[in-house]
């Protein structure tokens, strides 16, 4: 009987799309969501070892005027706006476009992970995608949320960002 891999087991690694992307030799956006906030790194892979080139979360977003007392920092805006981050900061360092790297998260159409591709594509990185698949105008922009936040101002401090 075969034994399986403790990360497979704890449903942490899927060792069939790891090959996948360390026979791709190309970098990777890893989006990952916590218990509070969401993350996105930039990972190039050498030998089968890992090296993070940066990380970003959404608690960053709070820099740019997110409200502190709100709790949604895992909401559609905040996953939109985080994926524009992460293209803002690959386009300034001068790095290789990336794939995009969703774990074991299940990806469903009009979702968070949808909103964060979005955000990377608005950013200015060509990432093949489809349209069909992203989220409405006013989930992304925050409508939809009971406590309301000032999305266009957070949206135009991140685009001037340097």
């Amino acid at each position: 009987m075969k034994t399986l891999k403790k990360r497979k087991l704890e449903r942490k690694t899927d060792y069939g799309k790891r090959i996948k992307f360390l026979k791709s030799r190309g970098p990777r956006i890893a989006f990952r969501r916590s218990n509070r906030y969401l993350i996105s790194q930039y990972i190039t892979s050498e030998e089968a070892k890992d090296r993070i080139k940066f990380g970003l979360n959404s608690k960053m977003l709070i820099q740019y005027g997110w409200p502190e007392k709100s709790k949604n920092l895992k909401s559609t805006p905040a996953s939109y706006l985080l994926g524009i981050l992460t293209g803002k900061k690959i386009l300034e360092e001068h790095l290789e476009i990336p794939v995009i790297d969703f774990g074991m998260l299940r990806v469903l159409p009009k979702t968070r992970i949808q909103a964060f591709i979005k955000g990377v594509v608005d950013s200015g990185l060509k990432i093949k995608y489809k349209n069909e698949a992203f989220p409405s105008e006013d989930r992304i922009t925050g409508k939809h949320l009971k406590n309301k936040i000032p999305f266009s101002e957070i949206k135009s401090k991140i685009e001037k960002k340097k």
